[in-house]
């Protein structure tokens, strides 16, 4: 299959990136389905993607006209025999549980065309893992996408068997969405640029949990000295303290790392009061307008 044949993207999973990644998509002129097994998830994405496409206009990434005809190219979808019709490039963005990844890959292996390429859109498992439920593992690589309203970063992380043929489709579909792909050379858990945001979340993480400072001043600290708009707390709360907590509960228990335990029970503490984040409208902050970004936020006012 050439770039010139994919016409039709299948998103797997309406969650926070599922809803992203049709974006670009849509507004490149390919037709998306966003697949959920539950109804209300995909009525709540039609929502959001409306609200984020609406920010992007604000923040001079999309032009206004653009907006209703790609919000009309995307469709919605919780049939997966209706969703995996005709589909060439399949995207699954669902939670980071490789059991889950794994039941999802068989079954749609089954309903899609043969030609489909399919990927993943984890942080953090390695294709190689997953590649024998595709039944395709030729077929079958990483494609990991960042914040798109922050970056056009995308992360092509092939497995031993995946074919040069897939690698250069997926790197020039990427291009063709404007996005920029980085194509590693090998398999490594987090890639680059969440192999290093890891290290500083746990670290971060594990300052908040052992009281050593509050989740404000650690944002503080790291604002001050590298002068970035936003600290890891911040980061975090972008997103989803939900989606942090699970790829860190299943490695801290799968590690056995009692700071790490010791991390994911503090961010639980969030969780279960339903504060994920921006999302949510409140996290480490309350939103849309998070202490973080107010212009006196590092000053001596609010210590």
């Amino acid at each position: 299959m050439k770039l010139q044949d994919i016409k039709k993207i299948l998103l797997i999973g309406a969650g926070t990136m599922g809803q992203q990644i049709s974006i670009p998509c849509a507004q490149r002129g390919y037709d998306v389905v966003l697949y959920d097994i539950k109804p209300e998830m995909l009525e709540k994405a039609k929502i959001r993607i409306k609200g984020l496409m609406d920010n992007l206009v604000q923040w001079g990434k999309m032009n206004a006209e653009e907006v209703e005809p790609v919000y009309n190219r995307i469709s919605y979808c919780s049939d997966k025999v209706e969703a995996a019709k005709d589909v060439d490039l399949l995207i699954e963005s669902v939670p980071e549980d490789p059991e889950l990844k794994g039941q999802i890959f068989a079954e749609f292996n089954k309903l899609c065309p043969e030609r489909t390429i399919f990927t993943t859109n984890t942080s953090t498992l390695l294709p190689s893992k997953l590649a024998h439920h595709t039944g395709r593992s030729d077929k079958f690589l990483a494609f990991h996408f960042h914040d798109i309203t922050l970056t056009n970063i995308v992360d092509v992380m092939p497995h031993p068997g995946t074919s040069p043929e897939t690698i250069l489709l997926v790197k020039e579909f990427a291009e063709a969405i404007g996005q920029w792909p980085i194509v590693m050379k090998k398999e490594s858990g987090g890639y680059l640029f969440n192999r290093m945001l890891t290290s500083l979340f746990y670290a971060a993480q594990s300052l908040a949990a052992n009281e050593v400072a509050t989740p404000e001043d650690i944002d503080r600290a790291w604002m001050g000295v590298t002068h970035m708009l936003i600290g890891p707390f911040g980061m975090m709360d972008n997103i989803g303290i939900d989606t942090i907590w699970k790829i860190s509960d299943f490695w801290a228990k799968k590690q056995k790392d009692p700071q790490g335990i010791k991390n994911t029970e503090f961010l639980k503490s969030y969780v279960d009061r339903g504060a994920t984040g921006r999302k949510a409208g409140k996290g480490f902050y309350t939103y849309p307008n998070p202490d973080f970004a107010k212009p006196d936020f590092l000053s001596s006012k609010k210590q």
